[in-house]
């Protein structure tokens, strides 16, 4: 598997296609993200490997188009990136999300449909196999989140406490707080740790 730049650094833990697009951003819950995987065109067809978005096969063929415009590709990815990011943020801090932010998201919908083919199967299943264009990438991100918007549970997309990831909570009585526990549950288990120590040794 292609890891350009390491995009394997950032772990699928959204539970979604879409909300681990948003997450190819890191950094703390609030202020500007440290850390940013779309440095450019091999690095989103890379990732799109690693989340499932694109067989090998089809990256390998990314990649020979790349040199054609890929710096418009990229534009594009990163502003439905930001349109998804508002969204998405927005549900999971229970606002309504953005008009303009779901206006284009339905207009690149349209436009990821509109290079879409039916394949049978039970169910059948949108895909983009015959797709040449380099937007290729983003078409099956786009459509997994109407998907969420329109059949998923709303209520169980959430903010991790500890850094800026979102995900689909799946547990049964919905409480999960952090992106993972190897990761900010174990750092806050840390804090948490370190601050009852402190406080026992003043008293």
């Amino acid at each position: 598997m292609e890891t350009v730049g390491d995009v394997t650094r950032m772990r699928l833990v959204g539970g979604d296609l879409a909300l681990d697009f948003v997450n190819t951003r890191s950094g703390p819950p609030t202020g500007p993200p440290d850390d940013d995987l779309l440095a450019g065109y091999p690095e989103l067809v890379a990732w799109s490997v690693y989340a499932g978005a694109l067989t090998d096969a089809e990256a390998a063929h990314m990649r020979r188009r790349s040199p054609a415009d890929p710096k418009t590709a990229v534009a594009l990815a990163r502003r439905i990136r930001d349109d998804l990011d508002e969204v998405f943020r927005a549900l999971a801090t229970d606002r309504t999300p953005p008009t303009p932010a779901l206006d284009r998201l339905r207009d690149d919908e349209a436009e990821a449909l509109g290079h879409a083919r039916l394949e049978p199967g039970s169910p059948f299943r949108w895909t983009w196999r015959e797709d040449d264009t380099l937007a290729r990438p983003v078409r099956p991100i786009v459509h997994a989140a109407v998907d969420l918007l329109t059949t998923g549970a709303l209520n169980r997309i959430k903010a991790c406490g500890g850094c800026r990831f979102l995900f689909y909570d799946e547990s049964k009585n919905r409480s999960r707080r952090w992106c993972s526990m190897e990761d900010c549950g174990t750092d806050e288990k840390i804090r948490r740790y370190v601050a009852t120590r402190r406080a026992r040794t003043t008293h």
